[in-house]
């Protein structure tokens, strides 16, 4: 009986000193939401939290600490300004002196090696006699002269061909309306007309033209 007295006593003990400690730490909990019961057999804690810890999390902080601004010489920055108006400057008497430049054009301005060589190149005017001048000058009117009636021929043909057709065109009016309105309409098909001529060199059959290789020497200006 004794020894059962004892193991008593000591349960006893344990439980409230475990209620002792489990009070203590609950104080610390933010907030308290339930109190602690304590009765002389056991201690119980109720917490209505989502976590039974009561652990919080802070939130989220992304933002990096600012770095230490550099202290400038005021004469280092004097100086840097300065270059920089020079330079405008510069670029504003250049435009002033030489204007906006364009593109250049191979074209118009031609082949520096070309026209280095230009006085070798040119040619002296040629000293023609009294008699060729007057065959080249009687040729020159006889050419006139041809040229001058082919264009009279051609342009009293083609009024012939005007007239012709307006008349025509009125005699269809007078005969059916229907019939000049569709004889006034465009003819589509013309613009389709394929013509073909004679070629430098005749064809060779059975060969097929291949586009090839080439390398693009276009120059590009930015």
């Amino acid at each position: 009986m004794q020894m059962i007295a004892e193991v008593n006593m000591a349960s006893r003990t344990f439980q409230i000193s475990f209620a002792g400690l489990v009070t203590k730490f609950s104080r610390l909990s933010i907030p308290q939401t339930s109190p602690v019961i304590i009765s002389h057999h056991c201690a119980r804690c109720v917490h209505t939290q989502s976590s039974p810890l009561l652990f919080h999390a802070t939130s989220q902080l992304w933002g990096a600490p600012m770095k230490k601004k550099k202290k400038v010489d005021p004469a280092v920055l004097m100086q840097r300004e300065t270059k920089r108006k020079k330079k405008i400057e510069r670029q504003m008497k250049r435009l002033e002196k030489f204007g906006r430049r364009l593109k250049p054009v191979d074209e118009i301005d031609g082949d520096p090696k070309i026209l280095s060589q230009i006085r070798l190149r040119r040619r002296p005017p040629a000293v023609l006699t009294f008699e060729e001048g007057e065959r080249r000058a009687l040729l020159q009117k006889q050419w006139s002269r041809s040229k001058l009636h082919q264009h009279t021929e051609e342009a009293a043909t083609l009024s012939s061909l005007l007239i012709t057709q307006d008349r025509a065109l009125d005699e269809l009016k007078f005969e059916s309306e229907e019939l000049y309105n569709m004889a006034i309409q465009l003819d589509e098909m013309l613009i389709g007309t394929q013509m073909k001529g004679p070629t430098a060199t005749p064809p060779i059959k059975g060969y097929f033209a291949k586009d090839g290789e080439y390398i693009d020497t276009t120059k590009t200006y930015d």
